[in-house]
């Protein structure tokens, strides 16, 4: 499962016959790309989603013969996009062997 954000709706008259009354999604993921996914649940843009792909993707639409490999799974109501910690970088010890720092965390994850 990912995490995506609806940017917009995705028209399209003509369809194969395993996606004839599938709502379609353009969502965007956090480095940029474009994806579309089927939509089971009724999201808007600005929506935050949680997707499911491959075989679960058919299955979470409640039918394994609708053609999809991404499906909307549910619209999250409440979280905000974090970055993801960083580790340090690597510091030089006497002996001219490189250590690792521990990783950082952020604020909330230290409060939980």
């Amino acid at each position: 499962m990912e995490i995506n954000q609806v940017v917009g709706t995705l028209v399209c008259t003509h369809r194969v016959a395993g996606l004839d009354h599938s709502s379609l999604r353009i969502l965007q993921d956090r480095k940029g790309k474009l994806l579309v996914a089927t939509d089971p649940v009724g999201t808007r843009p600005g929506n935050w989603v949680f997707t499911v792909s491959g075989s679960a993707g058919r299955f979470a639409m409640g039918d394994p013969d609708i053609l999809t490999d991404l499906t909307i799974g549910g619209i999250i109501d409440d979280w905000e996009p974090e970055e993801v910690a960083k580790p340090a970088p690597a510091q030089a010890t006497d002996s001219g062997a490189t250590e690792t720092a521990a990783p950082q965390t952020t604020d909330r994850a230290q409060a939980a």
